[in-house]
């Protein structure tokens, strides 16, 4: 009777224990519906929002005039590395909505659903003449014979503010260049690529389409500025979230008024105090100021002409201005051995290291962090201009040369031999010394900085007598807000070759970059000569512009470091026993293991 007993205690005690396992297991699924919480223990946080998209997404409250439809129309039937893919869009939009809440709503569409017609007359819209979702095409071998898979691997964005309804399209896979379709080998490439991008990709829709109001940013012309054609890439990579035009100041006092930045990209000729006058009240007033200064002006074509050449000092006044904003431009030029190459023969098979075009090295600043090195061919030194009082305003480099450099001396003459001096004939591949200690960092340059803060005009005490008692001037003696000042001793890095062409009215002149490398990205020579580079100036330009304008929500996206590591093929194969013996044989092993642990418990309790 006792063990009878005793026995029912037993098997209460086994049931009441299930019960609670199934309870609780019944408990987190419920739970885990309603709450998305991930633990990412990856280095980079690859997994996790940055904080900036969460900063961005908790204020979607106040800062959204309506509600944001997201439309995804990468569905249907994917290759395995796609639909990877496609679950992550999924996972990042999930989280978008667990902050953001009923602010945003998205959707996946399978554009191949529905009627045939009905799908065409979709994919017409979507395709946009090549000005929406770019297609995808995919070839791949099935069932003995090669077939092709067409893929829209992008969004549309609808947003209801208090400017009406707006449509952005958002590209989150890259499309497919005419007669040269995807292989399914390629796809682990471009999808690793995708991963690291689509926060960006994502955020930097919602954050245009929900912008009620787009910032003015101005190319001053007028004195010998880069022209439209010449900045025709810098303008394009920028035109998407900003209004961008030509301004010419031209005596007119309200010029920059309506502006918000005001890029200055090399000007040659020498400019009117009224000018001046005008840029500087632009700064006091808060404005954002970018110079892309030359202060020499080097001949390429007597150089590769004659392998020598002299430069001249280019004098326009605003070095003056930049002084006093705590930045000063030395009429010198930087070496470095972090550098472009340059070809000796129209060969070019013999070439030289051109410590002239120095790969700048980017420090941890928001703009140039973690981007490819930035391409500074004849460029100049910077250098701590007007101390500031009361810390009234900060100067910060944003890049550097390598502790390997040097500058020139004033106005310097450039040849061919000058790179020579520093090379060894015996061991050309011995490290050039441009620095006594090449590994000091004090031997670092700054070639770009930005100064922020409040400043004092220029034209404190220096006010021309004209401009006193000219009441509508409204001269501002000091900052009446924060503003910025950006400056670099370089135009080429935002320059590009172009053609002219005339339109076909006849009426004016076009401009079109010039066939061949997006030269913000690579450098003619150097591809010419089949050296394998990659420039970060385009991304730099981008990051720049958002910075100086305030806007962050995406800068820290655009300069995020994901490293997805490749297998590597050579060590699997080698080792491809080994690892087909762990993951076939080890579970295998682990199940016997605890069949005779069990086994023997069994045994030994009721033997």
């Amino acid at each position: 009777m006792a063990r009878s007993k005793s026995k029912l205690v037993k098997q209460a005690y086994y049931w009441i224990l299930l019960g609670i396992i199934l309870v609780a297991v019944v408990l987190v699924n419920l739970i885990s519906a309603y709450v998305n919480k991930k633990f990412d223990l990856t280095d980079d946080q690859r997994h996790s929002l940055s904080e900036s998209t969460i900063d961005f997404l908790e204020k979607a409250d106040s800062s959204f005039h309506g509600p944001v439809y997201i439309e995804v129309y990468l569905e249907g039937k994917l290759p395995a590395e796609l639909k990877r893919f496609r679950n992550m869009v999924e996972d990042r939009l999930e989280e978008f909505t667990d902050i953001a809440g009923d602010r945003i709503e998205y959707k996946f569409t399978n554009p191949e659903d529905g009627k045939k017609e009905d799908a065409e007359e979709l994919k017409r819209m979507l395709f946009n003449e090549g000005r929406g979702i770019l297609p995808m095409f995919v070839e791949y071998k099935g069932e003995g014979q090669e077939s092709q898979l067409i893929l829209w691997p992008g969004a549309v964005i609808r947003y209801s503010g208090s400017a009406g309804t707006k449509e952005l399209v958002v590209q989150l896979l890259p499309g497919t260049r005419t007669g040269r379709p995807f292989q399914l080998e390629e796809l682990i490439q471009v999808v690793q690529g995708g991963m690291r991008n689509l926060e960006y990709n994502l955020m930097n829709g919602l954050r245009r389409i929900t912008r009620e109001k787009t910032p003015r940013v101005g190319f001053l012309q007028g004195h010998g500025e880069l022209n439209f054609g010449a900045t025709y890439r810098a303008r394009s990579v920028i035109g998407a979230d900003y209004s961008v035009e030509n301004v010419t100041i031209d005596g007119k006092i309200d010029a920059l008024d309506q502006y918000d930045g005001l890029v200055i990209a090399r000007p040659t000729q020498r400019m009117s105090d009224e000018d001046l006058y005008l840029i500087d009240q632009f700064v006091m007033r808060g404005g954002r100021l970018m110079c892309f200064i030359d202060a020499l002006e080097i001949r390429e074509d007597s150089l590769r002409k004659n392998k020598q050449t002299h430069t001249v000092r280019i004098e326009t006044g605003l070095d003056n201005l930049l002084y006093d904003y705590g930045i000063s431009i030395k009429d010198n030029y930087v070496l470095d051995e972090k550098c472009g190459q340059k070809p000796l023969s129209l060969e070019r098979k013999s070439r030289i290291p051109w410590f002239y075009h120095v790969l700048a090295t980017p420090t941890d600043h928001p703009v140039s962090k973690n981007l490819e090195p930035v391409s500074l061919k004849y460029t100049s030194q910077l250098d701590y201009g007007k101390k500031p009082q009361n810390n009234q305003f900060v100067v910060s480099p944003i890049l550097t040369s390598s502790t390997n450099s040097r500058v020139t001396g004033s106005s310097p003459l450039v040849a061919y031999a000058i790179p020579l001096n520093y090379l060894n004939p015996d061991n050309p591949r011995e490290r050039p010394k441009l620095a006594l200690d090449p590994d000091d960092p004090s031997n670092k340059k700054m070639l770009a900085a930005v100064s922020e803060g409040k400043f004092t005009s220029y034209y404190k005490r220096r006010l021309p007598p004209d401009f006193k008692n000219q009441k509508e001037l409204k001269y501002k003696e000091s900052s009446t807000k924060n503003g910025k000042v950006f400056v670099v001793g370089n135009s080429r890095m935002i320059t590009n070759s172009y053609d002219s062409l005339m339109n076909p009215s006849g009426t004016d002149i076009m401009y079109r970059p010039k066939q061949g490398p997006n030269e913000l990205e690579y450098d003619r020579e150097m591809v010419q000569m089949g050296i394998q580079h990659l420039f970060g100036n385009e991304d730099f330009f981008m990051n720049l512009v958002d910075f100086m304008m305030g806007d962050n929500s995406v800068l820290a996206l655009r300069s995020r470091q994901i490293e997805i590591h490749a297998i590597d093929k050579a060590k699997v194969q080698e080792n491809a026993g080994f690892y087909q013996t762990i993951n076939i044989g080890l579970p295998i092993l682990l199940i016997l293991t605890l069949a005779i642990v069990m086994y023997l418990i069994r045994k030994k309790k009721y033997a």
